[in-house]
């Protein structure tokens, strides 16, 4: 009698429904941490290109007399600034330097330190209110060019129309002195008909007066 052989059996169990459910919900909080991700960067997007459209609307806003006042502001205001910034520097140095005087080696590298970190500053300060004056006198000029430019421009419209209105006025004076010269004609030649015509009726009535005494006499 043959023996029956056992039947195979697979050393790796069937996935579970719980293991499922843990991969979906995984993936559905990988997606829904994306879409947030998505989100706040689109709406970062949008608050920076509204704030750089209305920055421009600003810009645009400003006359030439508030740029021109903006860039004095600015070359009264950096130096300023720059000015209490090496003073702070300066106080927060000694400061410092009294907290690290322990011995004379010491206090002559720290003061030696900054002397050269107030140099370093002041040159930095220095570049810094340079290229601020160079770009406020270059802001400035362009502003003066477009005054300057509008300027011109609304002193040619006025020309211009000043020019179409003295053409206006010369026209309309011309045609009110024809006007008079055909009126004077027209009460001229009435003027002399009306004459002639008086001469005529005073020479027939001449006549028939002495018509009248021939016949008398």
């Amino acid at each position: 009698m043959a023996e029956q052989s056992p039947t195979p059996t697979s050393s790796n169990p069937a996935p579970t429904g719980g293991t499922t459910a843990a991969k979906r919900s995984t993936a559905a909080k990988k997606a829904a941490a994306t879409r947030s991700r998505r989100q706040a960067t689109e709406a970062r997007k949008r608050s920076a290109a509204a704030r750089k459209a209305a920055e421009t609307r600003r810009e645009l806003a400003k006359t030439p007399v508030d740029r021109a006042q903006e860039y004095a502001e600015r070359a009264v205001l950096v130096p300023f600034g720059a000015a209490l910034i090496a003073r702070d520097s300066v106080v927060s140095g000694v400061d410092e330097l009294r907290s690290k005087l322990t011995t004379r080696e010491g206090a002559e590298k720290e003061l030696a330190a900054q002397r050269k970190r107030l140099q370093a500053d002041l040159r930095r300060y220095e570049r810094r209110g340079l290229s601020e004056r160079k770009r406020i006198e270059r802001e400035l000029r362009k502003a003066r060019t477009r005054v300057e430019r509008e300027m011109r421009r609304r002193r040619t419209r006025v020309e211009r129309e000043l020019r179409t209105l003295q053409r206006d006025v010369t026209r309309q004076a011309t045609a009110a002195r024809r006007d008079v010269a055909a009126q004077t004609d027209l009460l001229s030649s009435r003027a002399q008909a009306l004459l002639e015509n008086g001469a005529t009726q005073g020479i027939r009535v001449a006549g028939r007066v002495q018509e009248q005494f021939a016949r008398v006499a």
